[in-house]
């Protein structure tokens, strides 16, 4: 059996959902396209979207996680392509303070978000 499987989502879990919604609104203009909520309060699923692919970021906070999450040694990533004059962006995230790392010879840089997760920007 070939199973053809086409990207949905991914998912980071948060400790402030609307703190992560701004950034993600601010930092690179990704908008709320969908929210679950438990029917307890439990659990709140967000799934946050570019509006031009069908690819989602779903942010998942959870009631009873009151711990910063540990991310292990960040050794995974989130990447997205900025069709805009890349240095006018990168200046921007620059002034939101968000930068956490740059490698000028890749032309690549991470930003972080609040609860440490590492978007990739990449020129479009």
């Amino acid at each position: 059996m070939i199973v053809n499987g086409k990207f949905d989502h991914f998912n980071f879990n948060v400790s402030d959902l609307e703190k992560s919604i701004e950034f993600y609104g601010k930092a690179l203009n990704l908008k709320e396209a969908r929210r679950q909520t438990a029917a307890d309060g439990s659990f709140i699923l967000v799934f946050l979207a570019d509006g031009e692919t069908g690819f989602r970021l779903e942010l998942t906070w959870l009631r009873d996680h009151k711990e910063r999450y540990d991310l292990g040694e960040c050794e995974f990533h989130l990447c997205l392509r900025v069709s805009d004059d890349y240095d006018e962006v990168r200046k921007y995230h620059r002034e939101l303070g968000c930068i956490c790392y740059e490698n000028l010879d890749m032309g690549i840089y991470f930003i972080e978000d609040p609860d440490g997760y590492w978007i990739e920007i990449i020129p479009g």
